[in-house]
C-alpha cells in the first residue's frame, strides 16, 4: 500500500498539520504504515526541538516518526489504533474519504 496516495496532509494540530483519508477505509484495514527511524540518545539530543516532538519510545528504543504518520492528531475518540508490532495505524471503524485520521497519543510510548 502506498500510504501517501491513501492519505493526504492538511490542517491540524501537529506543527499545524494533520492527516486525512484520501479514500474510504474499512474497519481493521491498515491506514498508515510507519517508516520509523531508530535513534540513539546522542542522535535524539542533536535533533532540532521541532523534530523531537515527532519521537516516541517503543520498548526502550527512541523512534523518529516520518511523514505522514508524524501528523496523526490525538483524539479522545480516535478512528485508528497503533499496532507497534506491525508498525502501522489500523482503522477502529470505517473511515470516510476526507475524514481526519486520529489516534490516541497517550499510547505512543511503550516501555
Amino acid at each position: 500500500m502506498d500510504t501517501l496516495q491513501d492519505v493526504v496532509i492538511g490542517k491540524g494540530d501537529l506543527d499545524k498539520k494533520g492527516v486525512y483519508a484520501n479514500r474510504d477505509f474499512k474497519k481493521d484495514e491498515v491506514v498508515i504504515q510507519y517508516h520509523l527511524t531508530s535513534l540513539t540518545e546522542e542522535e535524539f539530543q542533536k535533533l532540532p526541538d521541532i523534530e523531537k516532538m515527532f519521537t516516541h519510545v517503543h520498548w526502550g528504543t527512541i523512534n523518529l516518526y516520518s511523514v505522514p504518520e508524524r501528523y496523526v492528531n490525538h483524539s479522545d475518540t480516535p478512528n485508528t489504533y497503533q499496532d507497534l508490532i506491525k508498525r502501522c495505524d489500523i482503522a477502529l471503524r470505517d473511515i470516510k474519504k476526507g475524514e481526519m485520521i486520529t489516534g490516541d497519543a497517550t499510547k505512543d510510548d511503550i516501555s
